[in-house]
C-alpha cells in the first residue's frame, strides 16, 4: 500500500527536475483586498522595509526586484523621491510534508526476551517518525500598499503555492504576478490562478 504514494512522489520530483526545461504551470491560491476603484493617479510608490527586514534580510532587495515586474504590469511606477504610496513585500518558503509521501516511517527496531515465573515472552517494536524526505514546499508571497499621506492600507494581496519546485528565484516572481492579477478590483474570496513558467 505504501508503494503507490512513493511512486507518485518520485514522479512529481522527476517532473519538477526534468520538466523545467519544457516549462510548467504553477497554481497559486490568491486572496486580495482593495480599497481602490481604479489605478491611482499618480501611481507612484516606494518600497517600505520593516526594521527587521533592514537588519536581518540581506535578500530584501532581491525580493523587491522579483516583485517589481508584477507591480509595473499592474500600472505602478516606482519613484523613491516623490512617491504617493509605499509598497511592502514579504515572502517565505518552508519545506513541508508532501501529500504524496508516506507520512510515517519506522525508526530503529529493538527486540527482547523476558522470563518470569509465569512464563517467557518475546517482543519487538520501534518508534514512528514523520517523513520529510520527499521534496515539497509551501510558499507565500505578500504585497501591502499604503497611502503615505494617511498610512491607510489601500491594497493587500497574498498568493500561496505548494509543490515540488526547488528554485525560489523562479517561483516568487510568479507568485507576485499571480498576487497582482485583477488589480485594482480583484474578486472577493480565494481564487486559483495558473501561471506558466518557461516553455
Amino acid at each position: 500500500m505504501r508503494r503507490i504514494p512513493l511512486v507518485l512522489a518520485a514522479l512529481a520530483v522527476l517532473f519538477a527536475l526534468g520538466g523545467c526545461a519544457a516549462g510548467y504551470t504553477v497554481d497559486a491560491s490568491v486572496q486580495s483586498f482593495s480599497q481602490l476603484a481604479a489605478v491611482p493617479e499618480p501611481p507612484t510608490f516606494r518600497f517600505e522595509r520593516l526594521p527587521s527586514q533592514q537588519a536581518f534580510a540581506p535578500d530584501q532587495g532581491e525580493l523587491e526586484a522579483m516583485a517589481s515586474p508584477a507591480l509595473s504590469r499592474a500600472g505602478w511606477r516606482r519613484d523613491d523621491t516623490d512617491a504617493r504610496f509605499s509598497v511592502q513585500v514579504t515572502a517565505r518558503a518552508q519545506q513541508v510534508l508532501s501529500p504524496y509521501a508516506d507520512p510515517w516511517t519506522w525508526g530503529s527496531f529493538g527486540w527482547g526476551v523476558g522470563i518470569s515465573n509465569s512464563g517467557m515472552g518475546v517482543g519487538f517494536g520501534g518508534p514512528l517518525f514523520p517523513r520529510y524526505d520527499t521534496v515539497w514546499f509551501h510558499r507565500e508571497a505578500n504585497i501591502v500598499v499604503r497611502e503615505l499621506a494617511t498610512s491607510q492600507v489601500v491594497f493587500e494581496t497574498r498568493a500561496v503555492n505548494e509543490g515540488p519546485w526547488l528554485d525560489n528565484r523562479a517561483l516568487f516572481p510568479v507568485l507576485f504576478d499571480a498576487a497582482m492579477q485583477g488589480f485594482p478590483n480583484p474578486p472577493p474570496g480565494w481564487r486559483r490562478i495558473d501561471v506558466r513558467v518557461g516553455g
